[in-house]
């Protein structure tokens, strides 16, 4: 399997896990990765998988949050025809494909509890035996598993087996978020910005002004090396300007005409009307004012207005920091320039 994607960090607490992960290859024992959403563990899984005995074996792939419930036994364990609506024709599982390799299970913590049932079978007798069928097939297969989640609360609420997580924790890998790896933001921004650059077919790399760096730096990277991928490529296309890159924007939804949410309960949600006050003094038979004295012909004009003292205070609350107010409005500094450019509210 060939990556685009290489294991790339110099902080300590990333190279210890990294000289973990690499001790325990070498054995053939079952691993749990564990770590948030995009911090690499199938990354790390892989480098189990090369520097292992079994480098040269297949290594198969399940994320077993993709697949519904009902399918997921049969992509594991396989079925033989006419055990189910659709099954035409025989079919190998998971483990028969990884048989002498290495079977990477992703979102480990899905599994529904007769999958477990089955997979603890699996490892504990290393035999599987196809949906459909009586007759048990032997196996050699090394289970490597990841999960975000902490298995051992679900074992408390019995929502996965002890047993089975006895049994595939011979060792833990747990990978350390990207806000505790000092260091390693700038290290990953700078290869990631390289290579889509590349792609791009830019001659020269930039690189990064001074205050955008700090911006990465001090972001918290919720979504972690994935977040910090997407978020440098989406900066380097859309600079249009010579010199370092010194626009990041980290919401790709951000934008002024971003529709607004939806009310509570559903897109048919209506809103409870607003009490008309009929305590005022109006004659019965005269019309309630709904408006003020400037009618609809001046909504432009009054949209016009309201924006441009929107900008004037934000402005003004951040000392007429251009970015500091462009972050505060949700704005990207080419959207507030434009917005200040077409106001009169930009600095002769």
């Amino acid at each position: 399997m060939d990556r685009t994607t290489q294991v790339i960090g110099q902080s300590g607490v990333f190279l210890d896990v990294l000289e973990r992960a690499s001790r325990a290859a070498a054995l053939d024992r079952p691993v749990l990765v564990i770590g948030e959403r995009g911090t690499g563990k199938e990354l790390v899984a892989e480098r189990l998988h090369r520097l292992s005995p079994r480098w040269d074996q297949p290594l198969v792939i399940m994320n077993c949050a993709a697949l519904p419930e009902t399918l997921i036994e049969a992509e594991l364990f396989g079925h033989e025809a006419g055990a189910f609506t659709g099954a035409t024709k025989t079919r190998a599982g998971r483990f028969e494909e990884a048989h002498g390799g290495t079977l990477f299970l992703d979102e480990l913590g899905t599994l529904s509890m007769a999958a477990q049932d089955r997979l603890l079978r699996a490892v504990e007798y290393g035999e599987v035996t196809r949906i459909g069928s009586s007759r048990p097939i032997r196996v050699d297969v090394r289970i490597i598993g990841a999960t975000n989640e902490h298995l051992p609360d679900k074992v408390d609420r019995h929502h996965f087996r002890a047993d089975l997580l006895d049994r595939l924790s011979f060792e833990v890998v747990t990978l350390p978020p990207l806000r505790a790896r000092a260091g390693d933001v700038m290290v990953l921004a700078e290869h990631f910005g390289r290579r889509m650059a590349s792609e791009l077919g830019w001659a020269d790399w930039p690189g990064f002004t001074p205050a955008a760096m700090e911006t990465l730096v001090s972001y918290s990277w919720p979504g972690n090396v994935r977040e910090l991928r997407n978020v440098v490529g989406r900066a380097v296309y859309r600079w249009e300007r010579d010199g370092p890159i010194d626009e990041i924007q980290f919401d790709p939804f951000a934008s002024p005409y971003a529709p607004a949410a939806g009310p509570p309960g559903g897109a048919h949600a209506k809103a409870d009307p607003a009490p008309i006050d009929m305590s005022a003094d109006t004659h019965p038979d005269e019309p309630l004012a709904v408006c003020d004295e400037e009618g609809p012909s001046d909504f432009k004009s009054q949209v016009s207005r309201f924006e441009r003292d929107l900008l004037s205070r934000a402005l003004a609350e951040h000392r007429f920091n251009q970015r500091a107010t462009a972050e505060a409005l949700g704005l990207s500094y080419d959207q507030l320039r434009h917005a200040l450019r077409r106001h009169d509210l930009l600095p002769a």
